[in-house]
């Protein structure tokens, strides 16, 4: 039977047999035709609190955090709602848009048209944050267990702080969305490195839906909680990429509430575990690098036997990507037991370091083959992977390897739908 992965803009169909396939997929809900409509009913009937334009006095600045161009968030129909709110109290110039870009790249003019309109950039200033740019940063102490925050200083000092989050499960932070837009989407990096360091991401619960107890969240909402913020909009998305819920009000109510409807829909319990896993990273943009795809393999290893196979696709238009250190340390040792061992070792963490521990984990327990348009198989070899031309061959070799009772499991959406053992 012929299944369409999420891959890139367009897809992509492969044939499984269909007497030895599972397919996991989160729950579909169908969109409404008037997205616009829903976010201004969430924005008029908050889960607590007032509605925005009750808690802004005139005179007052404003920031809005909004996510970089990694993460499909309907920016271009929320901004306008909330602008036009905002402008019922205050001077749209006292208004700064920004991108929380955490240890991103920042997005250029073009990316930045794309992802929120011309309308938007008209009205209001648009700055992406640099979390290794210390002119931009304001000390605001050390919070939660120990972690030294340094925000975005137009974050900081703005009277009137507005997170607006894309929720879904999240790989080791729980969820994304709330919280999340404020550190680390806008910290400085010396605060990043603390909230992902290795022993954080090792923590049994700094996993896929896990808040409460899970280190990195619990530190997290308590830096969000001492620096404060004003108003927050969580939204998710079907597999269409439309909003089929928005949740807005107090930052950790209607974060909560986004939570356990995302949960509810992207979740999934499995009963066994396979040998064969196929997994996309969710089509773009989230598939654009292959840092990114660090999430398609974790959903794809909570369901794997030990010795397995996990098979990812992902287009991986912008590469390993070629900023940031992801790429480096990858090939920084022979093998993902070294990768580990360098790890545990250091006593500072180094930038992109989380992904890697993560990514070197489960190459330690199974093996992992990509397929990629923008990736040679020299590139991927260099750091510990082999890629397939043909998924459904490599498929069909892996099963008879395994046996005639071997199941292959697919995950058409990757991060999309996380299937646990139940």
């Amino acid at each position: 039977m012929d299944v369409r992965l999420a891959y890139g803009e367009t897809g992509l169909v492969v044939g499984f047999p269909e007497d030895r396939t599972t397919i996991i997929t989160s729950r579909y809900v169908p969109a409404p035709d008037d997205q616009v409509n829903l976010l201004r009913s969430a924005l008029e009937e908050p889960v607590a609190g007032p509605r925005l334009g009750e808690l802004v006095t005139p005179g007052q600045t404003v920031a809005i955090s909004v996510c970089d161009i990694t993460r499909p968030q309907p920016r271009e129909l929320l901004l306008p709602l909330l602008l036009d709110e905002l402008e019922q109290s205050v001077d749209l110039d006292d208004v700064v848009i920004l991108i929380a870009t955490g240890t991103h790249r920042p997005n250029d003019d073009e990316e930045l048209e794309i992802m929120l309109g011309p309308s938007v950039l008209a009205r209001a200033r648009v700055v992406c944050h640099d979390a290794r740019d210390e002119r931009q940063l304001a000390w605001c102490g050390t919070l939660g267990q120990g972690v030294p925050v340094w925000l975005n200083s137009r974050w900081v000092e703005a009277d009137v702080r507005v997170t607006t989050g894309f929720v879904e499960p999240h790989f080791f932070a729980g969820f994304s969305g709330g919280p999340k837009m404020v550190a680390p989407g806008l910290a400085g990096l010396k605060t990043v490195l603390t909230l992902h360091n290795a022993t954080r991401i090792g923590h049994p619960q700094a996993t896929w839906g896990v808040t409460q107890g899970n280190p990195i969240h619990d530190d997290i909402r308590a830096i969000a909680a001492v620096t404060g913020v004003t108003f927050d909009v969580d939204i998710l998305l079907n597999q269409e990429q439309k909003v089929i819920a928005a949740f807005s009000g107090e930052l950790f109510a209607a974060h909560a509430a986004a939570c356990a409807a995302a949960k509810e829909l992207a979740m999934v319990p499995v009963a066994e575990r396979f040998p064969v896993v196929v997994t996309s990273n969710g089509g773009y943009p989230l598939d654009q690098n292959l840092y990114q795809c660090v999430k398609g393999m974790s959903a794809a290893a909570q369901v794997v036997k030990p010795g397995g196979l996990i098979i990812c696709a992902a287009e991986c238009r912008d590469g390993f990507p070629d900023h940031g250190e992801y790429r480096a340390l990858l090939e920084s040792e022979p093998t993902p037991e070294a990768l580990l061992a360098a790890i545990a070792g250091r006593v500072a963490t180094a930038p992109d370091q989380w992904q890697v521990q993560i990514q070197a984990g489960i190459q330690r327990l199974v093996d992992v083959t990509m397929h990629t348009t923008y990736l040679s198989d020299a590139d991927l070899q260099r750091v510990h992977l082999r890629q397939t031309a043909d998924i459904e061959d490599t498929v069909a070799e892996a099963l008879a390897t395994y046996g005639e009772n071997a199941r292959v499991c697919v995950l058409p959406e990757g991060p999309l739908s996380i299937p646990y053992i139940h």
